[in-house]
């Protein structure tokens, strides 16, 4: 049986809950194994149930160690198994069950209570397992060794769209599932967007370009950014380049367990703002990476939670001017029970590349 079924039980007796159902893909590959993109995982305190339609059953059985393989039809709905498993309180997913399927679960469910489970699962994947960390870890390097050979790729003339397809493919060709997310490649002026994904502009010499990219491995995501200048750098560039380093890496420096996502934030904050660029890094400072390349927990002015040790977050201050440009340098960091261990090797040393 998976360990993360144990994990999940626990959460019954918490909330007084008799049963749980998942349906978000990421929750429900934690808790069952199963990659498809269909299916539900229902738990309750004697039974562990994966239940999808006649194209994943063979999948599940396979993928779903310890669990009963319900398939679905047009005949057997899953609240007709929900009725037939006799669940009072039901725990949902409240932030990902759509309103039709709301609906739909109210008007068939015969004496079942939906409950909000108001983010209990997510609270559970926020702490990696040593299995987790190791294929996190190997996204990350698969990240590294992309950055190594973009400084030899990248050069004037191409367009950042150039740029993001030649990351991707050797992402894929060093074992990538996937991208984490769309490609970020900002040049020039373009720099200044913080989430400003690669367009078909010319780099050219002189230009700041930001890099933030990630890739899967085995269903966990890597996300990591570094900003190059291409020749030579002009005072100002170096000044914002030196700004945003001594914010993250101030706030790398305070990793501990116990301090909160908004301690960290205020930090490097406070850096930015004290440098008179306060009004440029508008954006929190970081989030927590796994399943899903934004989760918990939140480090930004909102996090008011602790860290704990198994956390995987990122630290990327940022300080973005228009017309202009912008810098920012992000870290894929794991919380230890001593304080922090970084992810991405890359080095945050300012390049000018030469061209």
């Amino acid at each position: 049986m998976n360990k993360n079924v144990g994990r999940v039980r626990l959460l019954l007796e918490e909330k007084n809950l008799d049963g749980i159902l998942i349906h978000k893909p990421e929750n429900r590959r934690y808790i069952s194994g199963f990659t498809g993109s269909t299916g539900y995982v229902l738990i309750t305190k004697t039974d562990a149930k994966f239940i999808t339609d006649f194209r994943y059953t063979e999948q599940a059985t396979v993928q779903c160690d310890g669990f009963e393989i319900i398939e679905i039809s047009s005949t057997k709905t899953i609240t007709d198994v929900i009725n037939e498993s006799v669940l009072p309180r039901l725990g949902v997913e409240e932030d990902f069950m759509t309103y039709g399927e709301f609906i739909k679960f109210t008007d068939k469910l015969v004496e079942t209570d939906m409950v909000p489970l108001e983010g209990a699962i997510l609270e559970l994947r926020s702490i990696k397992t040593p299995y987790e960390i190791k294929n996190i870890e190997k996204a990350a390097g698969i990240a590294d060794e992309a950055f190594k050979y973009m400084l030899e790729f990248t050069k004037p003339g191409l367009a950042e769209l150039d740029i993001a397809l030649e990351l991707e493919f050797f992402m894929r060709k060093k074992g990538a599932d996937k991208l984490s997310f769309e490609t970020i490649v900002a040049s020039g002026a373009r720099s200044s967007l913080p989430h400003g994904v690669a367009s078909n502009k010319i780099v050219e010499v002189g230009d700041m370009v930001t890099l933030d990219y990630g890739c899967v491995y085995n269903g966990y995501c890597s996300d990591m950014t570094r900003t190059i200048v291409l020749g030579k750098a002009d005072d100002k560039q170096k000044e914002i380049y030196n700004v945003v380093l001594k914010a993250q890496k101030t706030s790398l420096e305070a990793i501990r367990p116990g301090i909160t996502g908004a301690e960290l934030d205020a930090i490097a904050r406070r850096i930015i703002d004290d440098s008179g660029y306060g009004q440029y890094f508008g954006h929190g400072l970081g989030h927590g990476v796994g399943l899903e390349v934004h989760e918990l927990p939140h480090i930004n002015t909102r996090g008011d939670v602790p860290i704990q040790p198994g956390m995987v977050i990122t630290i990327e201050p940022g300080v973005y001017i228009p017309d202009f440009g912008g810098v920012r340098i992000e870290d894929l960091v794991l919380v230890t029970d001593s304080g922090y261990r970084i992810l991405s090797k890359s080095t945050k040393n300012f390049i000018e590349l030469a061209i």
